[in-house]
């Protein structure tokens, strides 16, 4: 596989700098830009396969979210939230000195898509949210805020792999050598040799104010940076999703840019995009 380089670009919260790594893929001088995104545990390796097979056409830009991979972590926790991580994007978009990307972003990594497309003036030209939207259920992240802040330890990598297998059932069928890859991803062995998920466990508090503190607010408030689009938009759902529901998804196809909606079948939250049914509906998006 060809490799990426790893790079950083240095951020600020109220709290003070932080540093934001990121992987690159592809000719560093290409001004055609595509920025992957991951989802709120999840890090830059998930995009590995999608951006191998798009890094002939685009510089592929693969951020850590701050707080996770081979990220800082914040000095305050309380600012693990969208609007920080928007703002660290656009520190990132602007040290890559393009005029334009397009962007995919998964769960979390969609969220601050969203946002950022929102934005007057902002520069992307193509969206890919990837099994998110304005309206999510409650009761899938009230699952989610209960297993991220859990610190857990592991005596082995094939311990751990088991854990993320079991948390990650809703990513549908892999072989497993791809659940290898998924749990690597996201595991790390501590000081004493024990293995641990691979991001501040702090973060999980800041999830929870953002999501259940006036929910109705909060929802309306996602409505209202989702209708402000009016780039090209493509919608990924699991059929399955416990997130994003058939109905929420739905109503994207009917409001703001009026997105274009693809399922896959036996998969929930979220597809993984490593597996190239899915990649080709990305890359037809993209490129098409």
């Amino acid at each position: 596989m060809i490799q990426p380089q790893i790079k950083s670009v240095q951020c600020m919260s109220p709290a003070g700098l932080h540093k934001m790594a990121y992987k690159e893929w592809g000719d560093p001088d290409n001004p055609k830009v595509l920025v992957c995104v991951h989802g709120v545990t999840r890090v830059s390796d998930d995009f590995d396969i999608l951006a191998a097979e798009l890094c002939s056409t685009y510089r592929v830009v693969c951020p850590d979210v701050v707080g996770r991979g081979r990220s800082d972590w914040l000095r305050d926790p309380q600012y693990y939230w969208v609007w920080q991580y928007t703002r660290d994007m656009a520190t990132l978009l602007a040290r890559l000195n393009t005029e334009s990307v397009d962007w995919v972003g998964t769960s979390m990594g969609g969220l601050i898509g969203m946002e950022l497309a929102a934005l007057p003036g902002n520069p992307i030209k193509k969206l890919v949210m990837n099994d998110i939207g304005p309206t999510l259920e409650t009761g899938s992240l009230n699952n989610i805020g209960n297993y991220i802040g859990q610190e857990l330890r592991f005596p082995t990598f094939e311990d751990a792999e088991v854990y993320i297998r079991a948390i990650s059932v809703s990513f549908g069928p892999h072989s497993d050598e791809e659940w290898r890859k998924i749990a690597a991803s996201v595991l790390r062995q501590n000081k004493n040799g024990e293995w641990v998920r691979h991001y501040d466990l702090a973060l999980a508090d800041a999830f929870k104010q953002a999501y259940f503190v006036d929910v109705e607010k909060t929802r309306a408030e996602r409505w209202k940076s989702y209708e402000a689009i009016t780039c090209p938009t493509l919608v990924l759902r699991g059929s399955q999703s416990a997130l994003l529901s058939a109905e929420g998804a739905k109503e994207m196809t009917q409001y703001g840019p009026k997105a274009k909606l693809v399922e896959f079948e036996g998969v929930g939250h979220a597809p993984t995009l490593v597996h190239e049914d899915q990649i080709s509906v990305v890359r037809n998006f993209l490129l098409g």
